[in-house]
């Protein structure tokens, strides 16, 4: 069986594994032991915490496989971005060129540095092994984001975001970053995000064009590439839009990749959860269900056809998902329907 739960210490050398694999561009997880031991103890103590709002809390989920043991994913929410360190984008506006003298009128777009997100949550850190990315487990390790959102809504803000991988080429280098290293920086790409990835994001502010930027006179390949998201990414995109998020011209400051968000209570996956009592007892039904319990330190969710409302309005569950659940008899769970697609 497949259990989210909170990250722990003792995952500590296979989340080192999955920052390894993930490679440049997934400044999340950095190859860094400090700042993974780091993001781990910050996690525990985030979910550990009684929060009656927003701060500079971090929530990093792991997804196992409990027939064997194995750490197959990874997927967190930052309940409050750019508090400690800043986050910058670029965002791609028009502006208008007019000459009533020469009847000319041209709309142009610019790229313009900010930090208009900050404050805002932000899901992230979505990674699934390679040997596991079959059938629901991308869906359901993107969706138990929502869940744990929508239990637990005082602990995040209005308005969350999803920083998208931008496009890269078959060495892993954006075509984006080409242009800017070779204007502004004297650093390759890898270093680069080694450093966001660590929190070193002074050079940023250092480095930065401070005047808006003229995407005409851009490189054709970096003109292409702004707003588009990776290969690897598009259906972590698909997923999102779905879900009711949206590119609104905002995007990262080095491979070009669209930030998208969404008002949390206009999320669908948040909107069509459910809450119900649960009642253990073997049952078989043809809808999938993922169910979270309502616990925060202790948060459990799986994904399974042994689940379906009974007429008193509690919900069914056999005794293994209660016992992955870490739930009883009258204990309060949120559920929500994973193989329902919403076009």
């Amino acid at each position: 069986m497949l259990v989210i739960r909170p990250i722990r210490q003792s995952d500590y050398p296979v989340l080192m594994q999955i920052a390894e694999e993930s490679g440049a561009g997934f400044t999340s997880l950095p190859v860094n032991e400090q700042k993974l031991k780091a993001k781990i103890s910050r996690s525990e103590q985030s979910f550990a915490a009684a929060i009656d709002s927003p701060g500079d809390q971090g929530y990093l989920f792991v997804l196992e496989d409990t027939s064997t043991g194995e750490i197959v994913g990874t997927s967190g929410i930052e309940a409050s971005v750019g508090l400690q360190t800043p986050l910058y984008h670029f965002h791609k506006s028009t502006v208008v060129h007019h000459s009533n003298e020469l009847n000319v009128f041209k709309q142009v777009e610019i790229l313009t540095m900010c930090n208009d997100y900050t404050g805002v949550s932000e899901i992230c850190t979505l990674y699934l092994r390679d040997h596991y990315r079959q059938g629901l487990n991308g869906r359901f390790l993107s969706k138990v984001r929502f869940l744990f959102m929508a239990e637990h809504m005082q602990r995040f803000s209005k308005l969350v975001i999803a920083e998208m991988r931008g496009v890269a080429d078959e060495t892993g280098l954006p075509p984006f970053w080409k242009w800017l290293q070779s204007y502004f920086f004297s650093i390759d790409f890898p270093t680069a995000d080694y450093l966001i990835g660590v929190g070193n994001k002074g050079f940023i502010a250092d480095l930065m064009p401070r005047h808006p930027i003229y995407v005409s006179l851009l490189p054709e390949t970096a003109q292409q590439v702004i707003g588009e998201v990776h290969q690897h990414t598009k259906p972590a995109l698909k997923l999102l839009e779905n879900e009711g998020f949206f590119h609104r011209g905002y995007v990262d400051l080095f491979d070009a990749g669209p930030t998208v968000e969404c008002q949390l209570r206009q999320v669908q996956s948040v909107q069509q959860s459910k809450q119900a009592q649960v009642r253990v007892q073997q049952v078989s039904a043809e809808q999938t269900l993922a169910i979270c319990n309502s616990s925060t330190e202790n948060f459990r969710a799986v994904f399974s056809k042994n689940a379906a409302m009974n007429e008193a309005q509690e919900l069914l569950v056999s005794p293994e998902l209660a016992e992955a659940l870490q739930v009883q008899t009258g204990d309060m769970v949120r559920f929500l329907p994973l193989d329902k697609v919403t076009d």
